[in-house]
């Protein structure tokens, strides 16, 4: 990331804010990837103009500099032109020579991208590479500017349904069915109780992790400098209705238990074919995912976003899970259904601790009183003794057009962090995409990785199937 200048600075600049300081930093220097497939040839000119007339030009975050105080401080300053041709950057040749698939080419141009140069300080700190040849666009921009449920309503608000173009998209809501909130006063106690227990023990769990507690060495494992190493990616593809099968299965289950029963599923079958036999039943394999802290679950309207004292403020307002699965032989263990039964017994566990805002408040005031260097550490060293990183965004229910060009598929990934694996979901229309970021030496083979995956969700499929048919 190129070097930022101390002597822009004004008493109008905005402090950045202690999440997007934490994402500034050499060892957690985060870039998103918000990948766009369009379905007819990209024009560029009218590409162009709905940028430059985009709400997203309007917001601060997209037109300001990061710059640094004389006591080194990061700051926005606002900047009075925005350069589009820097900012857009035409590719109009294949990116790959070696590969005629568009998908495997794009996505090995996004594998480079996760471990290449930062993005430079002296402009706005986001792109849009145009891959021409592959009809594809791919937003590049930096985590200190929003975590991905700004970012996704900030794209949105620039889209329109394909079906009607006077209509903005419609979004899930992610809001899991209402309560009966007349309840006993015994039941309310229990669940306080279990509310108290359940954040102790993961708050003492999340303490020991940053300190010394590691997961067991496997073929997935990363560590230490990881994130430096070159990087490979493959796509899952998954029909957000057979999720919606599968989860009618299992009483109450919810689309990110279906996810994390075909993550465990599939990390086992790939730990079975890498190494068979290897493993006991039953090790811990530890994932860490994001979770939205904003007081309405799911995608803000842009207009909640932009209120800085709104609960749905903009920026970088997520807490840290930390999500075990146990690795379980894909040949003895017979009932696909059992791995998507586990995962919902262990979230519905972590859906009644404050874990995620526990590990949102920590990190507020480790950066504020001891400084990015510390938080910095504490963060590496969380995902030094994990093993994987997943997160699930959820996008329009219906296809979309932008500039009239009507949209196949939205995916995204990020730079690189210790964790040889880096697993992102999007949802969009019927179909939900998982870009799965792997550290090529200790993972060579994404693409059966994402086959493992495929094959989780298609067996817990014909076992819903066959519970719905008795």
């Amino acid at each position: 990331m190129g070097s930022s200048a101390a002597a822009a600075t004004t008493d109008s600049d905005e402090p950045v804010t202690p999440a997007g300081r934490l994402f500034l930093q050499p060892q957690m220097n985060q870039i998103i990837y918000c990948v766009i497939g369009f379905k007819n040839p990209i024009d560029i000119d009218s590409l162009k103009s709905q940028v430059r007339s985009s709400l997203m030009l309007t917001h601060p975050r997209f037109s300001s500099l990061m710059v640094r105080d004389s006591r080194g401080r990061e700051r926005w300053h606002k900047t009075t032109h925005i350069d589009l041709d820097r900012h857009v950057i035409v590719l109009h040749d294949p990116v790959s020579s070696s590969s005629d698939d568009d998908e495997t080419a794009v996505n090995d141009y996004l594998a480079d991208l996760s471990t290449g140069s930062g993005l430079p300080t002296d402009k706005p700190m986001w792109e849009f590479h145009l891959l021409i040849a592959h009809k594809v666009g791919i937003f590049r921009i930096h985590h200190a500017l929003g975590d991905g449920i700004s970012l996704m309503s900030m794209f949105l608000a620039s889209c329109r349904r394909a079906d009607d173009e006077e209509k903005l998209p419609t979004l899930a809501s992610g809001k899991s069915k209402g309560v009966n909130k007349r309840k006993g006063l015994w039941v309310l106690l229990c669940g306080f109780v279990a509310m108290v227990w359940f954040s102790l023990v993961f708050v003492v769990e999340f303490m020991l992790r940053c300190l010394w507690v590691c997961d067991r060495k496997t073929e997935i494992s990363g560590g230490d400098g990881v994130e430096l190493w070159p990087r490979k990616l493959a796509t899952a593809k998954f029909r957000l209705q057979d999720m919606k099968l599968v989860k009618k299965a299992v009483p109450n289950a919810t689309i990110n238990d279906v996810l994390f029963g075909v993550i465990s599923s599939g990390i086992s079958r790939y730990l079975d074919h890498r190494k068979p036999n290897a493993l006991p039943e039953g090790v811990q394999i530890t994932g860490v995912a994001m979770t939205n802290l904003r007081e309405q679950p799911g995608l803000q309207e842009l207009s909640d976003l932009m209120r800085s004292n709104s609960g749905s403020s903009w920026g970088n307002k997520f807490g840290m899970l930390l999500l075990p699965i146990y690795y379980h032989n894909s040949k003895s263990n017979g009932d696909p259904l059992a791995y998507l039964k586990r995962s919902k017994v262990m979230i519905d566990k972590k859906k009644q601790s404050v874990e995620g805002h526990f590990s949102y408040k920590i990190g507020l005031f480790v950066m504020t009183y001891f400084g990015p260097k510390v938080a910095t550490w504490l963060n590496y060293r969380i995902l030094c003794n994990t093993s994987f990183t997943i997160s699930n965004i959820l996008g329009p229910q219906e296809e979309i057009t932008v500039g009239g060009n009507p949209i196949t598929y939205l995916r995204a990934s990020s730079s690189s962090l210790p964790h040889a694996l880096t697993m992102h979901m999007v949802s969009y229309a019927e179909r939900a995409d998982m870009q799965i970021l792997v550290a090529k030496d200790i993972i060579p083979d994404p693409a059966f990785l994402a086959k493992c995956f495929e094959e989780a969700l298609l067996d817990m499929k014909e076992a819903a199937a066959a519970i719905t048919e008795t």
